[in-house]
């Protein structure tokens, strides 16, 4: 198994050692630069060209934002391997998250993600595919679905709205699925609860089930909605308007 070489640009000293000794002990990804600035960042990624950089918006001088949109510009002609850009924040504003995928970032994650989704976060945008934290995939999609401007844009919010990743329409296999073995009700409240970023102990207690009960609802789900992960089924039920 290859490593994945990471990069963690955080200002908050704890939370950057924390997350890179974390990150450390996982068997293929190795921590191989840390930068507590924007600009500090833009040096290690220049000279580490890490597989994955995680990347928090709010940094004291340059922000995560635009720390993405350099790095991006600076590798359109290169013929190294991209670095992948992995947003790791507390925002979950619409004109944050739309301004990071302008930017150019591949995934985005909210802070409060487990060491196990963050890990797969990592993974999944190493191999080139977008990881989307289930909490704000509402706002990706709901940008998509708008017309885009005609005008010329400028600022990195107004690109967003021009520049974001195409999430296409359910294929007709797994739209079929979905019309051939439809959620129950109890199934459709799981699933809603999955979009609002949720986890299996917040869902039974909102619920009144065990964990169990709801791990089986969780895997009856993923199967109806062909979904690998909890994250794909939330953007197929918002995709598909099983979930608003």
């Amino acid at each position: 198994m290859s490593e994945i070489r990471v990069v963690i640009i955080e200002d908050h000293d704890l939370s950057r050692i924390g997350l890179s000794a974390a990150l450390q002990q996982v068997e293929d990804i190795k921590v191989v630069g840390e930068a507590a600035n924007g600009r500090q960042g833009l040096q290690v990624l220049a000279t580490a060209k890490p597989d994955v950089a995680v990347v928090d918006i709010g940094l004291p001088d340059i922000d995560g934002i635009a720390v993405t949109q350099r790095l991006k510009q600076s590798q359109d002609n290169a013929d190294a391997a991209r670095t992948k850009v992995l947003i790791l924040t507390m925002h979950k504003s619409e004109n944050s998250v739309m301004a990071a995928f302008a930017a150019g970032a591949d995934s985005y994650s909210l802070k409060d993600v487990s060491l196990e989704n963050l890990v797969q976060a990592i993974r999944t945008t190493n191999e080139g595919n977008a990881w989307i934290d289930p909490t704000i995939a509402r706002i990706v999609l709901k940008q998509t679905r708008q017309p885009i401007p005609s005008e010329p844009l400028k600022t990195v919010e107004e690109r967003s709205l021009a520049n974001t990743r195409t999430i296409s329409s359910l294929d007709t296999e797994a739209q079929q699925m979905i019309e051939t073995y439809p959620l129950t009700d109890r199934e459709l409240e799981v699933l809603e609860l999955i979009v609002a970023g949720c986890n299996n102990l917040q869902i039974a207690e909102k619920l009144y089930i065990t964990v169990g009960t709801v791990k089986t609802h969780v895997r009856n789900i993923l199967n109806k909605l062909c979904a690998d992960d909890r994250t794909q089924a939330a953007v197929r039920a918002l995709r598909s308007g099983l979930v608003e």
